[in-house]
Order: structure tokens, then C-alpha cells, then sequence
């Protein structure tokens, strides 16, 4: 049996996971070498930096479970409330959060999964904020804010109305990954792509961040307006193909096309810039313009953008007149006549 190990991000305890779960989380950027980690057999949590053995195929170590490690140290002060979570697959994840009772997370339409039975869902008018200290008109401005991002005007709230810890499940619309972002640690604030949020704990906002240079706004592959999140609990971000993350330095630039980009640092400077000439522009595949990113702060990147995956579908689909190519298949056209195309 795989070896458990458990993390400590942001505070909540997440695990059990695999080693090889850990090592890719450090080589996509989600933790560092300063993240905690605990397994049988440690005394205390200790820094991923100081365990020797972080290496692949170095997991069997013979264990049938193990007790379970001593909480985490938590982040004192957090407004938002304290959520516990599982990041579930490889390719098609989903995110189990786990709530105490009282607790709750918000979640965009369409992407619950399951939960369990003291689980209550309601629907809520605007961006995710707790209502009790919020008047009719702050509600009708986080619902404007969600409108301009092209979201729905309402989010759904699950909350634990049971007895004992209660867990909600949330699956990612297309194969990628999961992110999970503390914004405490990150600032309080998070500008990401406009359809990546997936959900978060109750008393983060999702609201709209609009790009302060025109072109930047008219020419973006995001557009004039990203989702801007709020707050200092967790929220999770979900992207296509591989996650790769990039610490700018101040004053380091790094151009990326423009629907690679999946969040940044409020820090980031982002603007649009023409790649050069007509003739790469026109016949170069990669469209006229990509985005220019000014450090200092942290930049997260996907390598399949939904965007490329839908127009490599919709180009492919008989339908649209696309061709199909069977490799190595003797039939050709004749495949599709049988088929009755």
C-alpha cells in the first residue's frame, strides 16, 4: 500500500496523498519547499524541503493507515470560513470539501457532484459575500459585477445544517487541474480568467477586475473584463492540460498567448502587445497579439486552453465539414458512407 502523507495549506489539512501527488504539486507551483507535510512515524510536521525521500517510486513503504497527524497549524484571523479539502484524480478531478457544522462554501452553477445528507443548498442573489451584514443594494452590485463576467446572477451556497463534519463535492467542466489558492497568502486577491473559478469557501468574493489599458481590453483573449476573487479563505481555480506557475521578479516580462493566461497576482501587470509584423500575424497561426506580464508576483499558466480544445472539436466534426481520418484504416470514405454520412 502507497505511503499516506498529509499537507498543510494554507492551514487546512489536506490528505491523505500520494508522494507522487506531493511532487507534482511542487513542480506545478500549488505548494513550495516551505509546505508542511506529516506521515506515520513523524513526531511534528515538518517542511518539504527537510524530508530526504521526495522522490518518485519511493512511496511503498508498508503502511496500513497510520494515526492521524496532529492539526495543522492554522492562519489566525480569517474572516472567510475554515474549510478541509481533497483534490480527487488526475486528469478529471474533483474537489471534496469538507465542512463543520455551521460552515459552508459557494460554488459557480453547474459544477456540483455530490453530498452528503446534512448538507443544505440555497441559492444566493449577487457574489458569494455573507448577506447578513449586506443591504438590497450592495447584493444588486455583486450581482451586476457577476452579469458583466458573462456569469450567472446568482451562486449556490452548501452548508453544513447536520450533525458532525458534512462533505460537498465539486468536479472540474473539462480535463485539467485543480488549483487550490489561499488568498491570505496570496494578498487577499486573485485576477483570474473569467470562466476558471470553480468554488470557495464562504466569505470570498467573486466579483469582476476591469483591465485598466484599452488594448488590453479590446485585443485581450480574456477581454476587457476578468473575475477578480476576494477575500482570505480558499478558492478553487480550475485550468485545462498542465499547470505551469511563474514568479516574476520586478520588472521581468514574460509574453504568454492570451488564453494560456489562467490567474495572477493583483501585483502582475498585464498588458496586450502586436506580435511584430503582418506577414506572422496573418499566416502564423498564433493570432496578432499576446499578452505581456510585468512582475513582481506570480503568474499561473494552462497548456490547453478550453478555447484551442473547442475549435480543434468543432474544425474536426463532420458536421461542420470537418474530415475524418481514421488512422490506418483501409475504409476512407467509405466508412462514412456505411455510417450514412
Amino acid at each position: 500500500m502507497n505511503q499516506q502523507w498529509y499537507m498543510a495549506v494554507g492551514g487546512h489539512q489536506v490528505g491523505p496523498v500520494a508522494e507522487d501527488e506531493i511532487i507534482s504539486q511542487l513542480r506545478n507551483g500549488t505548494i513550495d519547499g516551505d509546505t508542511l507535510v506529516y506521515t506515520a512515524g513523524m513526531v511534528t510536521w515538518q517542511k518539504i524541503r527537510e524530508v530526504a525521500t521526495f522522490a518518485p517510486f519511493l512511496t511503498q513503504a508498508a503502511m496500513a493507515g497510520g494515526p492521524p497527524p496532529p492539526p495543522p497549524p492554522g492562519i489566525p484571523g480569517r474572516v472567510a470560513h475554515e474549510i478541509d479539502f481533497v483534490i480527487h484524480g488526475n486528469e478529471m478531478q474533483f474537489v471534496e470539501v469538507e465542512l463543520d457544522p455551521g460552515e459552508a462554501a459557494v460554488a459557480e452553477a453547474g459544477v456540483f457532484m455530490y453530498m452528503t445528507p446534512g448538507i443544505q443548498m440555497e441559492t444566493i442573489f449577487g457574489d458569494g459575500r455573507a448577506q447578513a451584514s449586506r443591504g438590497m443594494f450592495d447584493a444588486l452590485v455583486g450581482a451586476g459585477k457577476r452579469l458583466l463576467t458573462g456569469e450567472s446572477l446568482f451562486m449556490t451556497v452548501y452548508q453544513n445544517q447536520g450533525q458532525g463534519k458534512q462533505r460537498v463535492a465539486f468536479a472540474a467542466p473539462y480535463p485539467g487541474k485543480i488549483l487550490p489558492m489561499d488568498l491570505k497568502a496570496l494578498g487577499g486577491q486573485l485576477i483570474c480568467q473569467k470562466d476558471s473559478f470553480l468554488c470557495a469557501a464562504r466569505g470570498v468574493s467573486v466579483g469582476i477586475a476591469f483591465q485598466r489599458k484599452l488594448g488590453a481590453g479590446l485585443f485581450g483573449g480574456e477581454g476587457f473584463i476578468m473575475q477578480k476573487l476576494e477575500g482570505d479563505g480558499l478558492a478553487f481555480v480550475h485550468a485545462g492540460g498542465t499547470i505551469h506557475a511563474v514568479d516574476l521578479r520586478p520588472g521581468e516580462t514574460l509574453r504568454v498567448d492570451t488564453g494560456c493566461l489562467v490567474a495572477l497576482q493583483a501585483a502582475v501587470q498585464y498588458d496586450i502587445q502586436y506580435v511584430g509584423n503582418i506577414k506572422t500575424a496573418l499566416f502564423g497561426g498564433e493570432g496578432i497579439f499576446y499578452a505581456a506580464l510585468t512582475g513582481p508576483g506570480r503568474v499561473w499558466l494552462q497548456s490547453l486552453p478550453f478555447s484551442r480544445l473547442a475549435d480543434r472539436i468543432y474544425a474536426a466534426a463532420p458536421q461542420t465539414g470537418g474530415r475524418r481520418t481514421e488512422e490506418g484504416s483501409i475504409l476512407g470514405g467509405l466508412g462514412d458512407l456505411l455510417d450514412g454520412r
